[in-house]
């Protein structure tokens, strides 16, 4: 289990509403917890503890009974959506002890995907993301991306703009225009704003025309992040919810939002991001040390690392430990 408070009292993305679709249940892993999502009659999503209490075995395994009640495969231990056991088939005529308990978490729906909360959730109010009430604006969900990587190298490296014209090469960036201006970045409790970060890109409108664009970067949360890009009228935002499964074990997910390229199917735009990600998974998972050193003397910076360096003194504000050093 990885017991950093500020990660356990936060929201974690587990995945999109329609994982539950076909079954009504399915098993995940969320700070080295296996646990046990399902929705009731009623809608109600619940994350459990994937554990019987009885003999250790899966809950994922077994069956929703009633609409409201989760059956365990092994001896029909039956607990109702409180995580109580109220049936012990063996005893039909014993009561089921207090002590017989599923551990439960918090979950809920925001933005179609399900959250968990392993902890007592933050108070700070939910994830801003300007453009998803906006009508004129196309969401994709991109991912689930595996990085074998702890969360903090991953959001840094979505901070981070300078690997554009070298690992993204041909698409976000050319080794030809490889400059990045000053910009500016302001910090405070509730996270990190970089604002007018300027970049030459060789298509990023899909004319096929080079031009400078713009970036602004909002870090939300120690492993949430967003940026919106502006290139003439056309506005495009994505919103990363990197998820702590294990130790050096990351998934990534990500809203895509844009309001152009309607004529794009959504698969040859996920495609895209599925490219960019798939480019970037090797290179975080390379980086030594794998902890994100916290200390601004451990690694060498630059003035274009203006994002990164506020991330990282952010972290250590807050007192994030889990991926960190």
């Amino acid at each position: 289990m990885l017991s950093d408070p500020i990660l356990r009292n936060d929201w974690h993305v587990i995945g999109p509403v329609s994982l539950l679709e076909k079954t009504g249940m399915m098993s995940t892993r969320l700070l080295g917890t296996d646990l046990v999502i399902w929705r009731t009659r009623e809608g109600r999503v619940l994350a459990w503890k994937d554990l019987c209490v009885h003999r250790g075995v899966r809950l994922s395994l077994g069956e929703i009974q009633s609409g409201d009640r989760l059956m365990c495969p092994y001896h029909g231990w039956t607990y109702d959506s409180s995580g109580q056991c109220v049936a012990i088939p063996a005893h039909p005529d014993q009561a089921p002890p207090e002590k017989a308990r599923v551990e439960t978490y918090f979950a809920k729906i925001e933005r179609d995907l399900i959250w968990v909360c392993m902890g007592s959730p933050a108070t700070l109010p939910f994830i801003p993301f300007p453009e998803w009430d906006d009508p004129t604006y196309r969401r994709i969900l991109c991912g689930p991306y595996l990085f074998r990587a702890h969360g903090p190298r991953v959001v840094e490296n979505f901070l981070d703009v300078g690997h554009f014209p070298f690992v993204h090469e041909h698409s976000l960036g050319t080794r030809e225009r490889p400059e990045i201006k000053p910009y500016d970045v302001e910090t405070s409790w509730e996270g990190i704003t970089a604002s007018h970060i300027r970049i030459f890109q060789p298509n990023p409108d899909g004319t096929g025309i080079g031009k400078e664009v713009e970036y602004t970067y909002r870090v939300f949360r120690p492993l949430v992040a967003y940026f919106r890009k502006e290139s003439s009228e056309q506005g495009f935002a994505i919103l990363l919810m990197v998820t702590p499964i294990d130790e050096l074990v990351s998934q990534a997910w990500m809203w895509m939002l844009m309001n152009h390229s309607y004529d794009i199917p959504e698969a040859e735009l996920r495609s895209f991001q599925d490219m960019v990600a798939g480019q970037d998974v090797p290179i975080v998972e390379s980086q030594r040390p794998e902890l994100l050193p916290l200390d601004l003397q451990a690694e060498l910076h630059l003035r274009s690392d203006k994002t990164a360096i506020a991330y990282r003194m952010w972290l250590r504000q807050i007192g994030l430990t889990v991926g960190t050093a």
